[in-house]
C-alpha cells in the first residue's frame, strides 16, 4: 500500500512519518515545500492513502494562507484527478476554520475543495479540525504556546503569560498520529467527507500551563516525579525534556557516605513514595529499626545479603538470604524491626522503595535491634 504525506517535514509530518515507517508492508513517500513540481505526479500516482498535512499558520505574507492552505490543496486534487488516482484523504484542518480570520478561512476553503473532490470522484475525505497540538519536535516561538513555554523554561528564559485566565484546548502529537493511522485500514466510505476528532482533548488555563511547566526543572532538586497518572502532566513532561539543551540531560544526586557505605535518593512522589539506593560494605549491617506506618521493599541487585526482621512484640526472627544473581523482593511490614547485612565478600547494592517520602520532622523510625 502506498501512503503519501504532504508537509512531511513539518511538526505533525515528522512525527507521523516516524510512526508510519515502523509499520510493515507500506510504501511511504513525503512531499515538502522543496519537492519539485515535476516530481509530484510520480509521488501521487497510485496513492492509496494521502495524509494532507501541508499548510501554514504564521506566514510572513497573509497571501500565503490562500496560496498554501487552499491553492495547494486544489493543485493536489487536480493532479490526483489527472492521474485517475482517488485515495482516502486525511486532512489536517484547524479549530479556527469556524473563525473569521485569514488562517481559519483558508482552512475552511481547503475543506471545501476536498469535500467537492469526494463528491465528484467517489473518494473518501476525513477532516480533523485540530486544536493546539503539542509534543516533541514542535517549533517554539512560532505557533505552539506549549513549545514556547517548554523551550523558555528549559533554557532559563522568561515566560510571558499575556492572558493567564484563558483556557486552551490541546491534543498530544502521539494521540494525533494514532488517530490518523487508525484510518489506514478502516472501511472506506466512498464519496463521503466527514469530520473526526482526536481524543483526548486536554483543557488548561495558560496560567496553570505555565506554572506546571515551570515546576519541571525543580524536580531535579526536590526529586519529585511528575504525576504520570495525570495524562496531561505526563505528556507535558515528556515534551519539556525534548527542549533541554544537549549539554543538560544529566544532573547530580546527593550522595551520603559513612563507614557503612553510601546512600542516595533517586526519585520521590506523593503518589508512590520514594526510591533510593545504598551500597553496603562486607560485614556491615543496616537498619535495626521499625516503622508504625511506613512500609518498604528491599531488593539486592549486587552482592549477598541477609534480611532479618521481627515483630516487635514477639521473639520470632525471620530471615531471608538474598543476592543480586537471583533478584527478589522482600516486603517489610510496619511493626517489624528489620535489618539487612552484607554477608558476601564484595560491596552489596540494594534498591529500596518506601511507600512515603522521608520527612525528617516525622520520620516514623524507631531503633530496636532485631
Amino acid at each position: 500500500m502506498k501512503i503519501v504525506v504532504t508537509g512531511s517535514d513539518g511538526f505533525v509530518g515528522k512525527n507521523l512519518m516516524a510512526r508510519l515507517n515502523q509499520l510493515p508492508d507500506l510504501q511511504i513517500e513525503g512531499i515538502t515545500i522543496d519537492t519539485p513540481d515535476s516530481g509530484l505526479n510520480a509521488i501521487l500516482r497510485d496513492c492509496s492513502v494521502l495524509f494532507h498535512l501541508a499548510g501554514v499558520n504564521r506566514p510572513q505574507n497573509v497571501a500565503e494562507f490562500k496560496e498554501i492552505n487552499m491553492d495547494f490543496t486544489q493543485e493536489v486534487v487536480n493532479r490526483l484527478k489527472s492521474l485517475n488516482t482517488f485515495p482516502k484523504i486525511i486532512f489536517t484542518s484547524s479549530a479556527q476554520a469556524v473563525s473569521d480570520n485569514p488562517y481559519g478561512q483558508s482552512k475552511l476553503e481547503g475543506e471545501n475543495v476536498l469535500k467537492n473532490f469526494a463528491q465528484t470522484t467517489n473518494a473518501e475525505v476525513i477532516i480533523y479540525r485540530l486544536p493546539g497540538v503539542f509534543g516533541k519536535w514542535c517549533r517554539p516561538n512560532y505557533n505552539s504556546v506549549v513549545a514556547t513555554f517548554c523551550y523558555n523554561v528549559a533554557n532559563n528564559l522568561p515566560v510571558v503569560v499575556n492572558a493567564p485566565e484563558k483556557v486552551i484546548d490541546l491534543v498530544y502529537i502521539d494521540d494525533v498520529c494514532e488517530a490518523f493511522i487508525s484510518n489506514i485500514d478502516s472501511k472506506k466510505l466512498s464519496g463521503k467527507s466527514r469530520f473526526k476528532q482526536v481524543k483526548p482533548v486536554h483543557s488548561i488555563s495558560l496560567q496553570n500551563l505555565s506554572e506546571l511547566i515551570k515546576s519541571f526543572p525543580l524536580m531535579r532538586d526536590n526529586l519529585l516525579a511528575p504525576r504520570v497518572g495525570n495524562a496531561l502532566e505526563k505528556k507535558l513532561y515528556s515534551t519539556y525534556l525534548t527542549y533541554l539543551p544537549e549539554n543538560n540531560f544529566n544532573y547530580p544526586l546527593t550522595l551520603r557516605t559513612d563507614n557503612r557505605g553510601s546512600l542516595f535518593e533517586l526519585i520521590k512522589s506523593n503518589d508512590f513514595g520514594q526510591i533510593f539506593l545504598s551500597t553496603t560494605k562486607p560485614g556491615i549491617t543496616r537498619g535495626n529499626h521499625y516503622h508504625h506506618t511506613k512500609t518498604e521493599k528491599f531488593c539486592v541487585i549486587k552482592g549477598e545479603g541477609l534480611i532479618r526482621f521481627r515483630k516487635i512484640d514477639t521473639d520470632l526472627v525471620l530471615e531471608y538470604k538474598v543476592n543480586g544473581d537471583q533478584p527478589s523482593v522482600v516486603d517489610i511490614p510496619p511493626g517489624y524491626s528489620h535489618s539487612i547485612k552484607n554477608i558476601g565478600n564484595e560491596e552489596m547494592i540494594t534498591l529500596f522503595w518506601a511507600n512515603e517520602i522521608f520527612d525528617p520532622n516525622r520520620m516514623d523510625t524507631y531503633f530496636v535491634n532485631v
